[in-house]
Parts: structure tokens; C-alpha cells; sequence
């Protein structure tokens, strides 16, 4: 197997992997009880998603 002469330098091996990063996922603002939920998607607090009522909270069952 082939072997490099040198060591690469850690800025060279730095800019090679510069697209290899995390990104933060945006927050927006839920237009119905305006706490921050991901963005396209249904929001967690309230359960609603482009102003319809996706998730219905479910009351707890008797004797749990």
C-alpha cells in the first residue's frame, strides 16, 4: 500500500473536512402557542401543524 512522504499539516487535513460539520437545526416560531419547534414539522408542545390538529393528547386511562 502506497505511504505519503510527508505528514499532511493539520490546516491542509482542516480544509479537506470543512464540509464535514453539524448543522444546527432552525427554530421557528409555532403560529398557534408560539414556543420554538423545528422547522416542517409538527410541533411538539401544542400538536398542531399548518393550523390543523394533527396529534390529539390522549387522556390517561383509569387505574395507571
Amino acid at each position: 500500500m502506497a505511504l505519503p512522504k510527508r505528514k499532511y499539516a493539520k490546516a491542509r487535513q482542516g480544509k479537506r473536512r470543512s464540509h464535514l460539520k453539524l448543522a444546527v437545526r432552525s427554530l421557528v416560531p409555532c403560529p398557534q402557542c408560539h414556543n420554538s419547534k423545528p422547522a416542517h414539522q409538527v410541533c411538539p408542545f401544542c400538536g398542531t401543524y399548518r393550523g390543523r390538529e394533527v396529534i390529539i393528547e390522549s387522556k390517561p386511562k383509569r387505574g395507571e
